[in-house]
């Protein structure tokens, strides 16, 4: 029977629990509405997904170890074996019985580098566990404990003291005395509730003076769960859900018991608090659909982990309903007394939020559900569930491989992203987080897992004696966050006030404009005259015999057209891009079968443009990125394609034909769209570099064919566009990532544009060939591969003369920044994914907000872009950004993408405004959707083709010119567009007269013509007057002789 208070009767429980419920403070009466988190709705995660500011002052920055995995000393000084020495001992593990933890990372005899390891991340705690068989090793604490042990820990908090680092001790984190198990059987028995409240109370007396936080044991759900259910942990007993649910209420016990021994006789004296590490996963509902039925899943999940002990120590003082359901007659009852006893023996909250949950949250608990390392959601449930308590995150972190060595760069966001969720948590919804502890600070002996992951900030070579610490990249980064107390605001961030000149492209962009060339009417393909049966049933009835001559389709009669412009008119943009479908004009790729239909149809569409005052920009080539052609013609792809230099006269002559027949309406030309992401649809490297090699021969030929035939009537300008997303190196302590980001851009645009345009640091096209560093990368690149040489075709001297310069403005598709860093090199070759040319890896920021498509939103990537081309390429030629959009599944109230817009275009104002970047247009990524919710800021044609909330943006930013500091409209003066007119000028200045002087003629032309009119009118009454008095005459003259005239 537990040695605990109780209650003389039952009549005083009852009045006890009702004197507890009454008297509930602020925090109690909130208990269990922990299924709210799930029912609130998550609006503006785009802004939400990180967040800017600095953590509260006194904010405890620790980091963490357990004693089994880094004190090493196994078996020196008097220590006795713990389970853990034992299990990997006896027990076969997965390849790794040669691995033990003998030695682990030797921190018992080198807890001084430790210190030492602390004080460079410059935190303000550290949380360590101490070893119960060290320090009694038989596990009795009511013999003497072992000197040594007590004197080592002594010295390791005087040292701490010492450094300003506040000691966060735990009393058992996993390694039980192995005698205890052996004679009791461990856990399973209630015995170990006593001898632990022993060893637990003369912990605090030997140490307790100088510890103000206390953690009476880690994660007991692992402990019971995988050490004596399934049998992964030690001891390795696979008892199943009997024997965990028979533990862990043990442990419940055990921790409560300690806890009442501390606050009973310790806490008057040493004024400290005490509390529990419970480890959690995180669950969202199937999907994202907060059924009631999914949210109560969800609410199960956590509750089978976490709640399992939260909610008898936090809670009512028992285990949640629905394990009782689940688990039925196996799970152990607590008397009315012992939930008295066990609820509220806590004084924090402290959460465990690492992989070890996590992977079994994926595997036992979803419930159906999806896992997610969301640790601001389950900060959050902790304050509905168990009133807003305060908590310590005393473990957060991940893991990697141990073949990752010192540059743990996934580590580095992984982090960033936990201790932002904290910081939300704290800031967004007033979470009392009272600390963070990243696990671990050495690498150490990972349980089952050994020495083959890897999870501390300080990096441990174990094949070397001395056990050397040094720092990984990611301490760097915690220790910079610790630094600046959290992620104050970047001053960039911050919105400025301005407008675009007038001249700004305000542009959509879309794809291939497809052909609706059947007309609208009938009257163009049916020649029947129809009788219209009014009297009747009212009914058209054919004529019999009568044909009429069909009339040829005008432009007005496509109301495709009509439709399509008008969706594109309302939004207020200017410039409309859009491209020709190459295989739909020519067939056969070449002039001998021109699809006129077809070129009368884009006629018509730049027809109705013009009328529209809307700007063309048109593309010639837009690749399908799609089989089998790629979006060339048949002929042409079955020919070889972009390999067969035919291919490129083809391009040429297409071009040729564009020009004649539209160019009258066209201003602006892009030859060909994205290039570069159309080469990585082939397969070799070879491949890639001869199709790129051949699509800038093409551009080139195109340009010079305009300049030398078109332009001097047509003046428009050509370009072609690349796919340009900015490239961050992912890790920012590690030269060779920063050089990884600078390849990457150079294969990604400088590939392309060099060639055209060389760089601002040399002549002006003095050299224009590949980026020199391009080639000397595939050069040693061939080498170390053992290739015969670069894969990079050579330009002959005509050809470079007629790439040089050809480019009238730089066009850029934008649409986010990738993470880039050098590719792995692995030993195992043979199931390595071949590298990419450029040897980089791409990964992204799990803080950076994201689409449903998995687009990151990153707006300053913008402004990043468009200062290296203009740095590298100078300011001369106008750069105008040809695409930019988001997709967002919202049917109508589009946030991510109206947050899209305004964030880009601030970076666009700020590169041209502050940054002098001759930034000359931006266009929205697309006009309409197909037929799911996408980049369209139309909805789709099978939804009514609805305007989205994103199109008032866009139109506002529009009509103000940009973000002015006092939101009127942008008013472009003539003389900012056109020539000075001087009469056009006179003629403002003297409206007035001008007005008072056109009445004036107005009257006299109106009194001239009555005047006319009058004369007019009386001389042809004269003149009718006239000939009737003739008339009479003739009816009343002479008589006339009938009879026959006589001779005399």
């Amino acid at each position: 029977m537990l040695n605990h208070p109780s209650p003389p009767t039952r009549k005083c429980l009852l009045l006890s629990l009702l004197l507890l419920v009454c008297a509930c403070n602020k925090a109690t009466c909130f208990l269990g509405e922990g299924k709210k988190i799930w029912k609130q709705a998550n609006t503006d995660h785009f802004n939400q997904s990180f967040f800017h500011d600095t953590f509260p002052s006194g904010f405890l920055w620790g980091s963490g170890t357990s004693a089994f995995q880094t004190e090493g000393a196994w078996d020196k000084e008097g220590k006795g074996p713990s389970i853990w020495d034992h299990y990997i001992h006896t027990t076969v593990r997965n390849n790794l019985s040669t691995e033990t933890a003998d030695v682990a990372s030797d921190s018992y005899a080198r807890w001084e580098e430790d210190v030492e390891a602390l004080k460079y991340l410059g935190v303000t705690s550290y949380s360590f566990s101490l070893s119960w068989p060290r320090l009694f090793p038989d596990g009795n604490a009511t013999g003497l404990p072992n000197p040594a042990a007590v004197e080592h820990y002594n010295r390791l908090i005087e040292r701490l003291l010492e450094k300003k680092i506040e000691p966060i001790i735990t009393l058992y984190h996993w390694d039980l005395p192995q005698l205890l198990q052996e004679l009791y059987g461990g856990w399973k028995n209630d015995t170990l509730v006593g001898l632990f409240e022993q060893y637990a109370a003369f912990c605090f007396h030997a140490f307790g003076s100088r510890v103000r936080y206390w953690l009476t044991m880690h994660n007991p759900y692992l402990v019971a769960v995988q050490g004596y259910g399934t049998g992964l942990h030690a001891p390795g007993e696979t008892g199943g859900p009997a024997g965990s649910l028979t533990v862990a209420h043990n442990l419940i016990r055990a921790h409560a018991k300690a806890w009442h021994t501390y606050n009973t006789h310790f806490r008057p004296a040493q004024k400290g608090k005490v509390s529990i590490v419970l480890g959690s996963h995180w669950v969202e509902p199937q999907r994202g659909a907060a059924t009631a039925a999914n949210v109560e899943l969800c609410q199960q999940s956590i509750e089978a982990v976490l709640g399992w002990f939260a909610n008898p120590i936090f809670g009512d003082g028992d285990y949640p309903l629905s394990l009782k359901i689940k688990y039925g007659a196996l799970l152990p009852r607590f008397s009315p007394e012992e939930k008295l006893w066990v609820q509220r023996t806590a004084d924090f909250f402290a959460l465990s939020f690492g992989p070890n949950n996590l992977r079994l949250g994926r595997s036992v608990v979803q419930y159906g559900q999806t896992v997610t390392p969301d640790l601001r959601r389950i900060l959050g449930w902790i304050k509905l569930e168990y009133g807003d308590p305060s908590v310590l995150v005393t473990e957060g972190g991940w893991f990697t491989e141990a073949s990752v060595g010192k540059e743990d760069t996934v580590v580095i966001y992984l982090t960033k992203r936990f201790i932002n969720q904290v910081l939300q948590a704290i800031k967004l919804d007033a979470v009392q987080v009272i600390g963070y502890s990243a696990w671990s600070l050495v690498d150490g002996f990972e349980w089952n897992y050994g020495f083959s992951v890897r999870r501390g900030l300080f990096y441990i070579d174990f094949s070397q004696s001395n056990r050397p610490r040094t720092p990984k990249t990611s301490a760097q980064y915690y220790r910079r966050v610790i630094s600046a107390n959290g992620f104050p605001s970047d001053e960039t961030a911050n919105d400025i006030k301005g407008r675009f000149p007038c001249e700004f492209h305000w542009g959509i962009a879309d794809s291939t404009l497809q052909v609706h060339s059947y007309p609208f009417s009938p009257q163009f393909t049916d020649p029947q005259v129809y009788s219209w049966n009014v009297t009747g049933d009212g009914s058209l009835r054919p004529v019999p015999g009568m044909k009429m001559h069909n009339r040829r389709a005008q432009c007005t009669d496509y109301l495709a057209i009509w439709g399509h412009l008008r969706l594109f008119a309302s939004t207020g943009a200017s410039h409309y891009r859009f491209a020709l479908n190459w295989s739909l004009l020519l067939p056969q790729g070449d002039l001998s079968n021109v699809n006129t239909e077809a070129l009368r149809y884009y006629r018509c569409v730049l027809t109705e443009l013009k009328k529209l005052n809307l700007k063309p920009v048109v593309i010639l080539y837009y690749p399908t990125h799609r089989a089998p052609n790629l979006g060339i013609p048949g002929p042409l792809h079955a020919s070889g394609g972009w390999l067969n230099y035919s291919t490129v006269d083809a391009f040429q002559k297409y071009a040729g034909l564009c020009y004649q027949q539209l160019g009258s309406w066209v201003t602006y030309w892009i030859t060909i769209n994205e290039p570069n992401r159309l080469v990585d649809f082939y397969f070799s490297g070879k491949e890639k570099h001869q199709a790129a090699h051949n699509l800038l021969l093409a551009h080139a030929k195109a340009w010079r064919l305009y300049e030398r035939e078109h332009f001097s009537q047509q003046r428009a300008l050509v370009s072609l566009a690349l796919h340009a997303d900015w490239a961050k190196p992912a890790n920012p302590f590690l030269d060779s990532h920063t050089a990884a980001a600078q390849r990457f851009l150079l294969f990604e645009l400088g590939r392309f544009l060099d060639p055209l345009l060389g760089t601002s640091y040399e002549e002006k096209h003095s050299n224009v060939d590949y980026p020199q560093e391009m080639k000397a990368y595939l050069k040693e690149r061939a080498r170390v591969m053992g290739h015969p040489g670069s894969p990079l075709s050579s330009f002959t001297k005509a050809e470079r003369e007629e790439l040089r310069g050809s480019l009238s403005f730089i066009a850029l598709n934008h649409f986010t920044t990738r993470l880039v860093s050098p590719y792995p090199r692995t030993q195992s070759n043979s199931q390595q994914k071949e590298a990419p040319d450029h040897g980089c890896l791409i990964l992204t920021d799990p803080t950076w907000s994201s689409s449903s498509l998995g687009q990151a939103v990153v707006p300053w990537g913008l402004r990043k872009l468009l200062n290296w081309v203009s740095q590298r390429y100078g300011g001369a030629l106008p750069i105008i950004v040809t695409a930019s959009g988001v997709d967002d599944q919202a049917p109508v109230e589009d946030k991510l993408r109206q947050h899209f817009l305004r964030s880009y275009l601030q970076e666009a104002l700020k590169a041209r405004q502050l940054d002098k970047v001759n930034l000359q247009g931006f266009y929205v990524w697309k006009l309409q959707d197909g037929h799911a919710p996408q980049f369209g800021l139309f909805t789709s044609t099978d939804h009514k083709s609805k305007a989205k909330a994103s199109i008032a943006v866009y139109n506002k930013i529009i009509t103000l010119g940009g973000f002015p500091e006092d939101e009127t409209m942008q008013t472009c003066r003539l003389s900012e567009l056109y020539e000075p007119c001087s009469v056009c000028a006179w003629m403002f200045k003297n409206k007035a007269i001008l007005v008072f002087g056109g009445c004036i003629l107005i009257t006299a032309v109106m009194l001239a013509t009555l005047v006319i009119f009058v004369i007019h009118t009386k001389t042809n009454q004269t003149k009718v007057r006239g000939r009737g008095v003739k008339r009479r005459r003739k009816r009343e003259g002479v008589p006339v002789c009938l009879c026959p005239h006589l001779k005399c």
